[in-house]
C-alpha cells in the first residue's frame, strides 16, 4: 500500500465524517428551533421586511408590567 492510496482513503473516510457531522448539524438546527429559555427566534428572521405601521408586532404587546 504506497502514500498515495492511504491519502485517498483518508480524504474519502475525513469527507464521509464531513458530510456525516453536517447533516447531524443541520437536522439539529431544525429539530430544536427554540433556544434554552424557549424563545423561538425563528419568527425573527423576516423582521427586516415586515416593518410596515401596518405590520403585526413579532410579539404580541401587553398592558400589564412585570413586575
Amino acid at each position: 500500500m504506497s502514500i498515495a492510496e492511504i491519502q485517498a482513503y483518508g480524504y474519502f473516510f475525513l469527507t464521509l465524517f464531513m458530510v456525516l457531522v453536517l447533516y447531524g448539524y443541520i437536522y439539529h438546527l431544525y429539530t430544536k428551533k427554540k433556544d434554552a429559555d424557549g424563545i423561538d427566534y425563528e419568527k425573527y428572521g423576516n423582521i427586516a421586511l415586515d416593518d410596515d405601521i401596518g405590520d403585526a408586532p413579532v410579539l404580541p404587546v401587553s398592558k400589564d408590567k412585570e413586575k
